[in-house]
């Protein structure tokens, strides 16, 4: 049996299929393909992609799943756009354009597209897309259930059980969503209107204001919650919509009444510093106390949201009382909120879905429709990692350089001896591009397609963000580290054997006596940890332990492996071109080594 999952036109196109028991086979972003960042068109590289690695067409799938339901999601805009005429007007006329287009003709789209008939194309609501991708990802059989982002088809929140049963037993599998909050009121879509008020690109930039939130001081939460009121004990929030204009603007998502609250927009492309990041610049005092300001805001906002979401949790936790909770929509991908849903809720353990946004919507729909519309049982584990893209043989990198005329060193034989000069060259303070295998399900760079980097001096951070990632100064780098050594570097209990840091889904702190040890990966003493083990990525493990063995520090900077602006590679040409345009030292292509 195989049945595709599709996600496509708002944002992160992808497609994933799984096969019999309900197993992962391929997963993608279609921008890894088209090499246009957030694509939201039809993934057809992706679905082409997938049907290739399993080795089948479109004869041979069983059901095509679509991630949401674009009739009510139309319904949904209608609506809107109608209670707030004539104010919406140019939200429906775009609305218009492209739901009449496109978006309206989603079964013609995945017919002409995957080339399958129209009875086996199926549609899964957008929140449960999530909560399946979460759930049956797991490796749990009973859980709570929290899906949050900006908005599906009218639902931005939800809360629910699930369950499952193994193959071999008998049983039944479950997903109950039994609460949601709905537009315009959306946790996702408050903190995506501070992100474009700080000047950063919505759906893009929201770990931008992450990064920037532990150089401020959250003093402003008493403006915050002038915009959002929790209600305390039942998990509900609802918005002040007097001070948004997403839900009938294509221009902004604040309003003036904002503006007048916070004042004005950051420009997006200042120069941010602080007395924190750059005090030899303490001349420049209008402009530091501007971006002071700013700091603070971001440190305001994402402080509201944890504790929104904590509060969600603890109800959740009283209704539910499980032990486990799942979680899927961008807004798990706040990573310092996650590790205060850890430690300050009664659940024991979190799984969150490593592509937690629209993209983990295509494996979603495929894993509902298999444990849910058909019944099917579980296999043990769901997934054991994250290396679900196309991958490249040594054969393809050998291609690829030879036809180029670029001198490369091959070690095909004797990869011992690669891992051994790349270390040398990590110790060096050189910076590594490094790609292998097949690329990463999700948003992180986890090991396959990542820069890495010596993460012992300060001067390394530096070195990686303004020579070679183009991007903000501001911005953390994750240190990667083995997973049994991970309790001796984060104040983290149960690190060695939770999921979340296995896919860089928890920012957690730095031991106290560990953190000058890190100081490029330790960002104001807390790090986006990735736990690695052999048996998931031999090569990438063994990189890290001969690192540790050569410095005593078993932890090495990890980035994803793409410039500022551009998805991260996937094919030897994107990584070679990505070398060539930086100032990366060497670059590892399997078994292959290039030298600058």
């Amino acid at each position: 049996m195989y049945i595709l999952g599709i996600s496509a036109f708002y944002h992160d196109s992808a497609a994933a299929l799984v096969g019999e028991g309900g197993e992962i086979i391929a997963a993608a972003m279609e921008e890894r393909f088209s090499r246009k960042k957030h694509d939201n068109s039809f993934p057809q590289h992706a679905v082409d992609f997938c049907l290739r690695q399993a080795g089948i067409t479109a004869d041979d799938l069983d059901y095509v799943v679509f991630y949401e339901k674009p009739l009510m999601k139309f319904e949904r805009i209608v609506q809107s756009t109608l209670n707030t005429f004539p104010r919406s007007w140019e939200v429906w006329k775009e609305a218009m354009v492209s739901w009449l287009k496109e978006k309206l003709w989603v079964k013609t789209a995945i017919q002409n597209g995957v080339g399958i008939d129209y009875d086996k194309i199926v549609f899964c609501d957008h929140h449960m897309s999530h909560a399946a991708s979460a759930f049956f990802a797991s490796p749990f059989d009973d859980a709570a259930v929290l899906t949050v982002d900006g908005v599906g088809e009218w639902t931005t929140t939800t809360l629910g059980t699930a369950k499952s049963y193994r193959e071999g037993s008998t049983g039944t599998n479950e997903i109950n969503l039994f609460s949601e909050q709905r537009f315009p009121h959306s946790l996702g879509l408050l903190y995506s209107t501070f992100t474009a008020w700080l000047g950063f690109r919505v759906n893009n930039g929201e770990y931008k204001v992450m990064g920037m939130a532990p150089y401020g001081d959250p003093k402003y939460m008493d403006k915050v919650y002038k915009l959002i009121h929790v209600e305390n004990g039942t998990g509900a929030y609802h918005l002040d919509m007097s001070y948004f204009d997403y839900h009938y603007s294509t221009e902004r998502s604040y309003s003036n009444k904002f503006l007048e609250l916070f004042g004005p927009t950051r420009p997006a492309e200042a120069d941010f510093f602080t007395m924190m990041t750059n005090p030899e610049r303490s001349a420049e005092k209008a402009a530091m106390d501007k971006n002071q300001y700013y700091a603070d805001v971001s440190a305001s906002i994402q402080r509201v949201t944890e504790d929104t979401l904590v509060s969600i949790c603890n109800y959740l936790h009283q209704q539910t009382g499980k032990k486990k909770i799942v979680m899927a929509g961008g807004v798990a991908l706040n990573t310092k909120a996650n590790w205060r849903l850890l430690n300050e809720t009664p659940f024991d353990e979190l799984y969150i879905q490593p592509a937690a946004g629209d993209d983990g919507g295509a494996l979603g729909a495929a894993l509902w429709a298999y444990h849910i519309m058909l019944g099917k049982p579980r296999k043990h584990p769901m997934m054991p990692h994250a290396y679900w893209g196309e991958g490249y043989s040594d054969a393809d990198c050998r291609a690829y350089l030879d036809s180029k005329g670029i001198k490369y060193e091959n070690y095909e034989n004797n990869p011992d001896k690669m891992i051994d000069i790349v270390v040398e060259g990590l110790t060096t303070k050189n910076v590594v591009g490094w790609m292998q295998g097949r690329f990463e399900w999700g948003p992180r760079a986890l090991g396959n397609r990542s820069i890495l980097a010596d993460p012992r001096s300060d001067e390394m951070k530096e070195v990686v963000n303004t020579k070679i990632k183009f991007r903000e100064p501001f911005r953390p780098f994750a240190p990667v580290v083995l997973r049994e050594r991970a309790p001796e570097y984060f104040d983290y209990p149960e690190v060695a054997t939770h999921e979340a840091p296995r896919y860089m889904l928890m920012v957690a702190p730095i031991k106290s006596d560990k953190g000058d040890n890190i100081q490029a990966v330790n960002h104001l003493g807390t790090g986006r940890l990735q736990t690695i083990d052999r048996e998931t990525n031999q090569r990438y493990y063994d990189v890290v332990k001969k690192f540790g063995d050569a410095t005593g520090v078993p932890i090495v900077l990890n980035t994803s492996f793409n410039l500022r602006g551009e998805p991260i590679v996937n094919t030897p040409q994107n990584a070679f071109n990505t070398f060539k345009n930086s100032d990366i030292d060497m670059l590892v292509l399997g078994s292959l080594l290039v030298r600058k």
